[in-house]
């Protein structure tokens, strides 16, 4: 996801120094060209060789040093870098960048990069809510450097509160979302429903399907790494909403039409990944609650049609996408589906498809136009995504 990019990691004088390490690895995993910086406190917390094991380059801590292959280090490092990240940043790095000093390798290399700068501060909750420390972090903020907002928690001087350090995949998270995709689209409104929905019988029984939610969260994951503003309308399922993603979570296919609804104005793509289930039990009567006779026979009757509606009231310019879960005429019924709903394009799959349909991390699809059918073959559904998303700009330019 990462190959070509240069990733550059200032550590500073924290405890939270040795969390880098992990970020450090999962970067690479990625095949970043990462290159770390440290200023020599740093070294007191976690050793330079640990950096230069996980990245195959020299952990940079002195500006002076000799060894190396560059003719002027700091400034060959940042003309290289797609990303900067600070993390941690102690009080005193931040106040040093915030007010222009460049004293070692680290401050004069970040001083040296055009990229986008991010600072993940970290120190004792005084010391993070001392005025001067938040003056430095809005003068930082003033000239463009994102300032990651710390967590709460217990921290290592035993006081608990603001100041703790993001774990490492949140900040894996910022990165990706600032280098990972070219940003293809920035400046446009994406709507992504996921999930199953559920119709209540009772307070205990319920009508659902087995709809993961995986393959809408990674739509709308991929959808912001490109750009996107994103808005996730989820029903309820096990996974972690995407960071920088508005969900909107649901339960009923009611609550999902009324949150679609309710937003859908303002989207120029629409992407409908949800498993909405099709049924839900008649308003049962209070004399038959009272007799508990609704056990005996359960009324059904169909929900929302979310896609139909959305088809009918789709304005000028906007894409309308849904999804196809057949097991059997998968191109016909998804055609059908494609003029009945107003849809621009259809995802069909086959649940019969091994590694394709609910709950896994794969999926198999045929993305259906008006003009023309693309088959997939089987990929991750974070792929799958991409290839989706890649078809609609295609479409909309």
């Amino acid at each position: 996801m990462l190959k070509g990019k240069t990733v550059l990691l200032g550590i500073t004088g924290s405890i939270a120094a040795y969390k880098i390490a992990y970020l450090a690895s999962a970067l690479h995993k990625l095949h970043a060209d990462v290159h770390v910086l440290m200023t020599e406190n740093a070294t007191n917390f976690i050793n330079p060789i640990t950096f230069e094991t996980l990245t195959g380059n020299k952990c940079l801590v002195d500006t002076f040093d000799r060894n190396f292959q560059f003719q002027v280090e700091h400034v060959s490092i940042a003309k290289k870098a797609d990303v900067v990240m600070i993390a941690p940043a102690s009080a005193n790095v931040i106040g040093k960048i915030a007010n222009g000093l460049a004293d070692d390798m680290l401050t004069t290399t970040v001083m040296a990069c055009r990229c986008q700068k991010l600072f993940a501060p970290a120190m004792n909750t005084a010391m993070y809510e001392n005025p001067i420390v938040q003056d430095n972090i809005r003068k930082l903020k003033h000239y463009g450097y994102e300032v990651i907002t710390p967590a709460s928690g217990y921290l290592a001087c035993g006081d608990t509160g603001a100041g703790k350090m993001p774990e490492p995949e949140t900040l894996l998270e910022y990165i990706l979302r600032e280098v990972a995709f070219e940003k293809d689209l920035s400046g446009k409104k994406v709507l992504v429903t996921a999930g199953p929905t559920q119709e209540a019988i009772d307070p205990v029984r319920c009508l659902t399907n087995h709809s993961s939610g995986k393959m809408g969260y990674a739509i709308a994951k991929m959808a912001m790494l490109r750009g996107a503003e994103v808005t996730l309308v989820s029903g309820p399922t096990a996974i972690e909403p995407p960071l920088f993603v508005k969900v909107l979570p649901v339960t009923s296919a009611r609550d999902m039409f009324e949150a679609v609804t309710g937003v859908s104005d303002q989207q120029d793509i629409i992407i409908k990944a949800a498993a909405v289930a099709d049924y839900r039990p008649k308003q049962v009567s209070e004399d038959k609650v009272k007799k508990n006779d609704d056990q005996a026979s359960i009324e059904l009757e169909r929900t929302d049609d979310i896609l139909k509606y959305l088809g009918q009231h789709k304005k000028d310019g906007q894409f309308l996408c849904g999804f196809s879960m057949e097991t059997k005429n998968m191109i016909g019924n998804s055609r059908a589906k494609l003029e009945k709903k107003n849809l621009d394009m259809v995802a069909a799959n086959n649940l019969k498809v091994e590694g394709a349909g609910f709950q896994g991390d794969t999926n198999v699809l045929t993305l259906i136009t008006q003009d023309e059918e693309v088959s997939l073959p089987l990929m991750s559904k974070e792929d799958a995504a991409l290839k989706i998303l890649d078809k609609i700009i295609s479409l909309t330019k």
